[in-house]
């Protein structure tokens, strides 16, 4: 087996390495958050998009729906995958819009990919001033407290004749604000498999804490991880999906206080 890394690049193999994903599921299951907290507007962003299955859904449903991505190659993708979607490359946490939107969302645990809690916190206010009254910003989100670094999932395809098998886990050391997204990737072709193993570095943070960052703009509703139906928050997982309704008049009741 060799050990040499299988591509630099890593928008190539996206689509394969979340093939067990059900877009389909999470996006319509936002759109139903969505319906019941948020103002009925169809001005939507997508955090994270990568190559764009969510902001496709979407565009099915009649938001007018685009993209933030930092990697070029991937939203090259997603242009291909929907040309009416304007889609720009840009860092989440210090984002701006054009026009105010109804909804943000960051889907697959991206709202980690900020490097720091302060600059989470800037992700935070962002999509607060990005959003209109009443708009809303949707994510899910792992406490770091509850991280098991002996999980992982793990699936394989096919794609070309080759064989593909993907592993991705949490690894959390117990303390600071930094976890790790650790992924493992074979690819098996003529019985020769090469191997490749990253880690991609996240910001840490529990519940509370999270809590505590959005409350001072959002009005926030959690509910279960779980996207075929909608069941709120047990208090006790640590995974969750978070449902934040812009508050009115936040900037000037801290400069107030």
């Amino acid at each position: 087996m060799s050990y040499n890394a299988l591509y630099t690049d890593l928008s190539g193999y996206y689509d394969l390495m979340c093939a067990d994903i059900d877009y389909q599921e999470q996006s319509n299951c936002i759109r139903r958050l969505h319906q019941l907290f948020g103002n009925q507007g169809t001005r939507y962003l997508d955090l994270a998009c990568g190559t764009g299955p969510h902001v496709e859904h979407f565009i099915g449903y009649g938001y007018q729906a685009n993209g933030l991505d930092i990697n070029q190659p991937m939203l090259n993708i997603a242009q291909q995958r929907c040309p009416q979607a304007t889609f720009v490359q840009h860092d989440m946490c210090n984002f701006t819009v054009d026009a105010p939107l109804d909804l943000i969302t960051c889907f697959l645990y991206s709202l980690h990919y900020n490097a720091n809690i302060e600059k989470l916190m800037q992700c935070i206010e962002s999509a607060y001033n990005a959003l209109t009254e009443n708009g809303v910003f949707c994510f899910n989100a792992v406490d770091k407290d509850k991280i098991d670094n002996s999980s992982f999932v793990r699936h394989t395809t096919e794609f070309e004749g080759d064989h593909f098998m993907f592993q991705s886990g949490w690894y959390y050391s117990g303390e600071g604000e930094h976890q790790q997204l650790q992924l493992h990737i074979e690819k098996t072709a003529d019985n020769v498999t090469q191997s490749w193993r990253d880690n991609h570095p996240m910001v840490a943070i529990n519940f509370v804490q999270l809590q505590q960052l959005l409350a001072p703009f959002f009005d926030i509703t959690m509910f279960e991880h779980s996207y075929d139906k909608i069941v709120p928050w047990n208090g006790h997982s640590g995974n969750a999906i978070f449902v934040c309704v812009k508050k009115q008049n936040t900037v000037i009741n801290q400069q107030a206080a």
